[in-house]
């Protein structure tokens, strides 16, 4: 039976608020095609602000995202969202699609774009924690909010965190740069193993599906 799926989003950015930082990066990849994959960068806007700890995550410099020999942040958008034209289900997956899509929405406003995107998104975050409640009986909670950020999706899922990690502004794992294409690669082997207990990445294929994803 020939799976449905959504498109995995990922941005890498220049900052975390929506309203003052930039897009650099974009990742998507069709889950229905695997190797049908977007992955540009472009120049942060001049009026986009910097936070050192997103330059500390994605190895980069401020330098290398205000670049002007690369493309524009509208042209980024306007290449990626000619690139969704060609998809058969133009819906996202993402571990916060509401942060995710919102960035979308104010950048392509902010451009006068048009959205070839729906806006109905799959919640990684959302989707674990339901399938850790089948399996364990309860939800993945620390205090007064949910815990089930990605590394903690990865860990369930099989796999290994290799990315770094930073928490309230402190490196607390050393690892890769994160990258959006590699990030949406994660996200939606995460997705198979949690949705079907299967294995879609051959990145991957080396980490064996927990047997309790594959009791579907």
């Amino acid at each position: 039976m020939k799976h449905i799926n959504p498109i995995v989003l990922d941005f890498e950015t220049s900052g975390l608020d929506l309203n003052t930082s930039g897009i650099w990066q974009i990742g998507a990849i069709d889950l229905n095609n695997p190797d049908e994959f977007f992955l540009e960068e472009g120049r942060i806007d001049e009026d986009d602000l910097i936070d050192n700890n997103a330059l500390e995550v994605v190895g980069k410099t401020e330098e290398e995202l205000r670049d002007k020999n690369k493309q524009s942040q509208k042209q980024l958008f306007e290449r990626f969202l000619n690139w969704m034209k060609g998809r058969p289900v133009r819906n996202f997956l993402c571990q916060g699609p509401q942060w995710d899509v919102s960035w979308l929405i104010i950048r392509t406003k902010k451009y006068g774009l048009n959205k070839t995107f729906h806006h109905r998104s799959f919640d990684l975050h959302s989707i674990a924690q339901m399938k850790y409640k089948n399996v364990i009986g309860e939800f993945l909670i620390d205090d007064d909010h949910s815990d089930m950020n990605l590394s903690k999706i990865i860990e369930f899922c099989g796999l290994k965190e290799e990315r770094k990690i930073m928490i309230k502004e402190k490196v607390v794992q050393e690892g890769k740069p994160h990258n959006a294409l590699e990030d949406c690669k994660l996200e939606g082997e995460c997705f198979f193993r949690l949705v079907y207990g299967e294995n879609i990445f051959p990145e991957f294929k080396e980490f064996e599906v927990p047997e309790v994803l594959r009791k579907q």
